[in-house]
């Protein structure tokens, strides 16, 4: 198909960037329009239906397998195989794309990067346009970096040992206001994945690999159905075969969680997998069951482990169901970030990663994620023990494995409550997080833990889901407003103290402060926490 001509009507509205013109040519914004016009339309319908679908678990408080799609389920059907490039899979790394994280994603010895434009990437017009540049530049193997501080100069390995990149999008609920095309802006997840395979589809080919996805926030079949849809026109439009594309969608919904193999079903001749997510699926747990009542109440965030009953019951049926579809299971993060001064604080820390990775591998996963590069050694020989050889496990079918509805919103199976602490913690990382966010920043490091997005919508949900149900914690005291707002001013004084005046003054401390509060008190509850920041981010 060739190309149409750019539309009149496309409006880049922001500062002029280096070198955007080699992302921004006529040809890729003409292939973005075109994504734009056809299919902006259909994702305005699927994000109305995700309001609809909330509204009846508002009024029913549960959910089941989808009973029109019972006979997909009952068929006989397996997904695309994984090409070479993608068959092993046992330790993936991920993080932005800006251009350190680039080479040191890349050189870090997993077999995956999860390159975000999603919860890791704050969207700036910056980090969008020359995160796009700079994986450009990396399979041109013109890419390398000194760090100003330290004078450390990067450069990529040998491509045998590089990792093998898998982009992820924005999710669909998010606009990107710098880039418009008809009077409206383009979807972001259209932008990110537009410009990529744009501009890298074939060259990715020509290296032997090719353009693949991580498909983030997922609600429905209907959702991964459109990105196929997607996928088919892409392929035609630039004149590479159909079944290139592989994608991996991320299951950090629970109502995804009901319909995973209908999603493997509408992107069978593109699925790769299926990734089992924790910070993202506990915040989808209590937006959508946030009037549900006492049973639906989570305890703190980090009593919630994946051997919580519900958190099982959803990895467990996750494994089973990708290999009984020929699909790869992937496992959760391990966000642990080494301390360069405390080595008994990395020996627990490391000690907790191996049994986590322990864990997965022995479930049945065929890898899973770290968020350094300190962690790839750990999760390797988790998974190199169980596989040997082999690139995967998807011939262990996990047929013991039977999860019933019930099972996956079964919160009240967890023996632990709220704490004031929980509260505290999730204050602390709310603020730090927001304020690393609105400076442009969506990987951060807090309390030694990488945190993404993920993690601010988590925190703030809690808060908000702790007040609304009146918790009483061990101290006695209940969750209020007043009890947050107290607590918030407590941590506001307590970073101006740590940092120092002139670092507060310069930071976004107050704004974070404030935003967090808002999102967490409001009497309607902010879909998604990165939509009222964003109408606060600089750039």
């Amino acid at each position: 198909m060739s190309a149409p001509a750019p539309s009149p009507l496309a409006i880049v509205d922001a500062e002029p960037l280096p070198r955007q013109d080699e992302v921004l040519t006529d040809a890729a914004l003409a292939f973005v329009a075109e994504l734009h016009r056809n299919f902006t339309a259909r994702r305005d319908e699927l994000l109305t239906r995700r309001k609809d679908r909330r509204a009846e678990i508002a009024r029913t408080s549960t959910l089941d397998f989808r009973p029109e799609t019972a006979e997909i389920r009952a068929a006989d059907w397996k997904v695309a195989p994984a090409p070479a490039a993608l068959n092993d899979r046992r330790v993936e790394i991920t993080g932005p794309t800006d251009r350190k994280m680039t080479i040191n994603a890349l050189n870090s010895g997993a077999k995956v990067w999860l390159a975000d434009f999603e919860d890791a990437s704050a969207p700036t017009w910056e980090n969008v346009v020359l995160g796009q540049l700079n994986l450009i530049d990396a399979y041109e193997r013109r890419i390398d970096f000194t760090d100003p501080k330290s004078g450390k100069s990067y450069a990529l390995k040998d491509a045998a040992e590089l990792a093998t990149v898998v982009m992820r999008p924005r999710g669909w609920h998010l606009e990107e206001r710098h880039l418009q095309f008809d009077g409206r802006p383009v979807p972001g997840a259209l932008v990110d994945f537009g410009l990529y395979f744009f501009h890298n589809a074939r060259r990715l080919i020509d290296l032997g690999k090719g353009p693949y996805f991580y498909l983030p926030k997922t609600e429905s079949y209907l959702e991964a159905r459109l990105w196929n849809d997607i996928f088919v026109f892409a392929q035609d439009y630039v004149g590479i075969p159909q079944g290139t594309v592989r994608a991996t969608v991320l299951i950090e919904t629970i109502t995804a969680a009901y319909e995973m193999e209908e999603i493997l079903y509408e992107l069978r001749d593109h699925a790769a997998g299926l990734n089992a997510g924790r910070w993202d699926y506990l915040f989808s747990i209590v937006k959508n069951f946030r009037d549900g009542g006492e049973k639906f109440v989570l305890p703190d965030r980090n009593a919630v482990t994946m051997t919580a009953p519900f958190m099982r019951a959803y990895t467990e049926l996750l494994v089973r169901t990708c290999h009984k579809r020929g699909a790869h299971a992937i496992g959760g993060m391990a966000a642990f970030i080494p301390s360069r001064r405390d080595a008994e604080v990395n020996k627990v820390a490391f000690e907790k990663v191996k049994a986590d990775k322990d864990r997965e591998a022995g479930d049945g996963f065929d890898g899973s994620w770290v968020a350094h590069p300190d962690l790839v050694p750990i999760a390797m020989a988790s998974f190199d023990a169980v596989l040997g050889d082999k690139p995967n496990q998807k011939d262990r079918l996990r047929e013991d494995v039977s999860v019933a509805p019930g099972d996956l919103i079964a919160i009240d199976s967890l023996d632990a409550k709220p704490t004031y602490q929980g509260l505290v913690s999730a204050v602390q990382v709310g603020i730090r997080y927001i304020e690393a966010w609105l400076r442009g920043l969506g990987a951060v490091a807090i309390f030694n833990l990488m945190e993404d997005a993920a993690t601010a919508e988590i925190s703030r949900s809690q808060i908000w889901q702790w007040i609304n149900a009146g918790v009483v914690f061990e101290n006695g005291e209940t969750a209020t407003a007043e009890l947050a707002r107290k607590v918030a001013a407590q941590e506001l004084a307590a970073i101006r103290a740590e940092i120092g005046e002139e670092a507060f003054a310069a930071g976004k401390w107050q704004q974070a402060h404030d935003l967090l509060l808002k999102v967490s008190l409001d009497t309607d509850y902010a879909d998604f926490l990165t939509l009222p920041a964003y109408e606060q981010l600089v750039g």
